[in-house]
């Protein structure tokens, strides 16, 4: 599937328009970010929580740089033949992303069905 960055960045924030008030309300000094690929160059990963979750933080200031959540353009598309696929699958990444800000890690997300 093919998406100029301008669309997909659009589609990106449409679905965080969709996710529930409860889960993006408690973000605090979160930075959603598009990039092509992940540093290595490969397609595999699909999304990146950079920061210190809410559960390991000692303290956070106001000179502390915000966290990341990071979508991979690329990788995503390349797993997705639809608009509609692309959109459910940056939902799916945002969620998976957004819990790790909270804490929440993979075998949790496996638990709830959300990796």
């Amino acid at each position: 599937m093919e998406l100029d960055e301008d669309a997909f960045e659009k589609l990106v924030i449409d679905e965080l328009d969709e996710l529930p008030d409860e889960m993006v309300e408690g973000l605090d000094n979160v930075a959603f970010v598009v990039e092509d690929r992940p540093e290595d160059g490969s397609l595999d990963l699909l999304g990146l929580y950079d920061g210190t979750a809410l559960t390991e933080r000692e303290h956070y200031g106001l000179g502390d740089l915000p966290d990341r959540i990071v979508l991979y353009r690329e990788p995503l598309l390349a797993i997705c033949d639809t608009i509609d696929e692309l959109a459910d699958e940056i939902h799916v990444t945002l969620v998976h992303e957004i819990a790790h800000y909270y804490g929440i890690d993979d075998d949790k997300l496996h638990e709830l069905g959300w990796a």
